[in-house]
C-alpha cells in the first residue's frame, strides 16, 4: 500500500496519468463539448480539445519530461500550437503559468499543486479578462480553487481535495446555463446565450475530474 506522504504528492506519474485520462475522456466527450459549443460558439471546442490532448500524449511519449516545470511547459506549448481559437491560448496559458509557478524537480506537494493551479488560473483571467459570472471556464475554475483550498486547509488528502474541486467545477459549469455570456463569441448572442452550458466550463470540469481520478488511483 502507498504511504500517506506519497499519496499527497503530485508526481510526474500522476501528471502523466492525468493528461492520458483527459485524452481518453475527451475522446468520449468531444461530441458533447462540440454540441455545447455549437449552440453559442464555433462548434469546434470538443474537436479542438481532443486534438490538443492527443498531441500532448504523443509529445510525452516522444520526449518524457524529467521535471514538473518541463511537463507543464510541454503541455502548454502543445495546446498553444495545436488547439485553435481562444481555447488553445487560454488553456496553453494555464499550463505554461502552472509550470512557471511549480517547484523544480519530479514532484510537488499538494499545497504546491494548489498554488500552481491558482497561478495558472490567474494568468487565464489576466489574458481573457473574464470574471465569475461571465459564463466562461472561470465559472468552473473559481469554485474549484475555493473548494481545493478549503479541503487542503482542513487537512483532507490530495485525492479528497481534488475530488471536492472537481465536484465544485462540475457544479460551477452547470450553473453557467442561466447566465448571459459577457465574454468570447457567446457574448455576441446576448440574452440568447441563456439556457446553454458554457463549453469551456464543461471542459474545465472534465479536466479537473480527470486529475481527481488520477490522484485517487495513485492513493489506491
Amino acid at each position: 500500500m502507498t504511504d500517506a506522504a506519497t499519496t499527497d504528492t503530485v508526481t510526474l506519474e500522476v501528471l502523466d496519468r492525468w493528461v492520458r485520462l483527459s485524452d481518453a475522456r475527451l475522446t468520449t466527450e468531444a461530441d458533447r463539448l462540440t454540441a455545447l459549443d455549437s449552440a453559442i460558439g464555433d462548434a469546434d471546442h470538443g474537436t479542438n480539445m481532443l486534438r490538443g490532448f492527443t498531441a500532448i500524449v504523443a509529445k510525452l511519449d516522444a520526449t518524457p519530461p524529467q521535471t514538473v516545470p518541463e511537463f507543464f511547459k510541454a503541455v502548454g506549448m502543445t495546446l498553444v500550437s495545436k488547439v485553435g481559437g481562444a481555447s488553445g491560448s487560454l488553456y496553453g496559458t494555464l499550463f505554461l503559468d502552472m509550470g512557471k509557478n511549480a517547484p523544480a524537480g519530479a514532484s510537488m506537494s499538494a499545497a504546491e499543486w494548489a498554488h500552481a493551479l491558482s497561478a495558472g488560473v490567474a494568468a487565464v483571467v489576466a489574458r481573457g479578462h473574464a470574471q465569475s459570472g461571465d459564463k466562461t471556464m472561470i465559472d468552473a475554475f473559481g469554485p474549484a480553487l475555493e473548494a481545493l483550498d478549503t479541503a487542503l486547509s482542513s487537512g483532507r488528502t490530495l485525492a479528497d481535495a481534488a475530488a471536492a474541486a472537481a465536484d465544485a467545477a462540475e457544479q460551477g459549469s452547470a450553473d453557467t446555463e442561466p447566465l448571459v455570456a459577457r465574454k468570447g463569441r457567446a457574448s455576441y448572442l446576448g440574452e440568447r446565450s441563456v439556457g446553454h452550458v458554457d463549453p469551456g466550463s464543461a471542459s474545465t470540469a472534465l479536466l479537473l475530474r480527470a486529475f481527481a481520478d488520477a490522484a485517487a488511483e495513485e492513493a489506491a
